[in-house]
C-alpha cells in the first residue's frame, strides 16, 4: 500500500483483554509504525450489546450519568447516551450480566428495572426518541422490570404486587397499565438487537438465552412457563394478537425485553449493528478510504449472526473497499470469511500460539499485525 493511505480501524472488543477503543489504538499504532505516512481514521463501533454507550460517547454523543437499579435492585452508577432529542439506553451498562455484584448469576430473580429507569432519566431529559440497546442481560424476565420502572403494575390474584424476576411471573393475574409514563405514548422506541429470536419456544429467550444466565433444565421450565402466562396477559391487556407478538422477531432479546418493548411500548425492532453504525456516521467515515480493519477477540460463526465487525464488512463491501480482519483466533473457513466480506484474516495465534499469551500480550501483537496490514 505505497503512497500516504488513508485506513479506516473500527475494531470490537477483545473479550478478557482490551476494550475496543485499546483494540483500535493498538491496531493504529502498528499501522503509523510501520508507515508513518499513512492516515489512520478509527471509528468506534458497536452493535446494541455492552460498549454501546461508550462507542457513542466517542462519536460525538454526550454521556448523561444516571444511577439505576441494577439486576438484584442494588444501585449502579450508569451512563446514557444523548445527541438532541435522541437518547441511547445501553441495557448491558444497566442491569445486565456485568452488573451482577460478584458475578453471581440470578435467573430466576434477576431484573430488567434498571433499563426502564434509564429510559425514564432520558424522558427527563428531553428524549422524544430512545434506543434501547439490547444485549448482556441478566434477566429473563420479560421486561416486566423495565415496564415497572415505566408506571406498569404486574398483580397476583390477591392483587398484591409481584416480586421481581421471571419466575415471578407465572402468578401474574392482571397487568395494569394504566400508570405507564403517558411521554411513551410520544416518544418513538426503537430496539438495538442482533437476534431474532421470538419469546417462547425452542427459539425463544429461555431456550436460547437462559442457560448463559444461569438457568438448569428445571429453571427453564419453570421460566418458560412463567413468560407464557405473561405473554397470555399482556394479550388480553393490550388487545393484541398473541401469536404476532410472541412470535415476534427480537422479542426473545435480552430475556423478552426486546417482547415488552414491541408489544407493549408499540416499538420496533431494528437490527443493532445496522443501526449503531448510523448513528456513528461510518458509511461517512468510509470517504477515501483504501482500507478498512475491523474484528474482535473470536471471529466465528457467532460474529456472523450481526455483530459488529461483520457489519463494518458489509459496509465496507457495499463501498467498493477491501477489508481485512485482526482476531485473537478465528474458527472460520477462508470461504466464510470471505463470504462476510473478509479480504484477509490475521489471528494473535498466527504470531503466539499459546492463547494465554496472546490475551496478555494482546496490544503488542496486534500492533505487530497493523504493522503487516501497510
Amino acid at each position: 500500500m505505497p503512497g500516504r493511505p488513508l485506513v479506516v480501524v473500527a475494531c470490537d472488543k477483545f473479550k478478557g483483554s482490551l476494550t475496543a477503543r485499546e483494540v483500535d489504538e493498538a491496531v493504529a499504532a502498528g499501522i503509523l509504525a510501520a508507515n508513518p505516512e499513512a492516515e489512520v481514521r478509527i471509528v468506534p463501533i458497536a452493535d446494541g450489546g455492552d460498549g454501546t454507550v461508550a462507542a457513542l460517547a466517542g462519536a460525538g454523543f454526550d454521556l448523561v450519568p444516571v444511577e439505576v437499579a441494577g439486576p438484584t435492585l442494588e444501585p449502579v452508577a450508569a451512563n446514557y447516551a444523548v445527541r438532541g432529542d435522541l437518547a441511547v439506553v445501553e441495557l448491558a451498562d444497566t442491569c445486565g450480566l456485568l452488573r451482577l455484584p460478584g458475578g453471581g448469576l440470578v435467573p430466576l430473580t434477576a431484573s430488567s428495572r434498571g433499563l426502564g429507569e434509564a429510559v425514564l432519566a432520558a424522558l427527563d431529559g428531553g428524549a422524544r426518541t430512545v434506543v434501547l440497546g439490547l444485549g448482556g442481560s441478566a434477566s429473563n424476565d420479560g421486561g416486566a422490570g423495565m415496564l415497572r420502572a415505566l408506571g406498569a403494575r404486574l398483580l397476583d390474584a390477591s392483587g398484591a404486587e409481584l416480586a421481581e424476576g421471571g419466575a415471578a411471573l407465572g402468578s401474574l393475574a392482571e397487568l395494569d397499565l394504566a400508570g405507564l409514563d403517558p411521554r411513551l405514548r410520544v416518544t418513538e422506541i426503537v430496539v438495538a438487537c442482533d437476534v431474532d429470536n421470538p419469546l417462547l419456544g425452542p427459539r425463544g429467550a429461555v431456550a436460547t438465552f437462559s442457560a448463559q444466565k444461569g438457568a438448569g433444565p428445571e429453571d427453564q421450565e419453570r421460566l418458560e412457563a412463567a413468560l407464557a402466562t405473561y405473554a397470555a396477559t399482556v394479550a388480553e391487556t393490550t388487545g393484541r394478537d398473541h401469536a404476532e407478538i410472541v412470535e415476534a422477531p427480537g422479542a426473545g432479546a435480552a430475556g423478552g425485553v426486546g417482547f415488552a418493548a414491541f408489544a407493549v411500548l408499540g416499538g420496533r425492532v431494528e437490527r443493532g449493528v445496522e443501526l449503531l453504525l448510523g448513528l456513528v456516521g461510518f458509511a461517512e467515515a468510509l470517504a477515501s478510504a483504501d482500507l478498512v480493519v475491523t474484528g474482535e477477540g473470536s471471529f466465528d460463526h457467532q460474529t456472523l449472526s450481526g455483530k459488529a465487525p461483520v457489519g463494518v464488512l458489509q459496509a465496507a463491501r457495499r463501498a467498493g473497499i477491501p477489508a481485512t480482519v485482526v482476531c485473537g483466533r478465528t474458527t472460520l473457513s477462508p470461504a466464510d470469511a470471505e463470504h462476510a466480506g473478509a479480504a484477509r484474516v490475521h489471528a494473535l495465534t498466527d504470531l503466539e500460539p499459546d492463547p494465554e499469551r496472546c490475551m496478555r500480550n494482546a496490544a503488542e501483537l496486534l500492533a505487530q499485525l497493523g504493522g503487516e496490514l501497510v
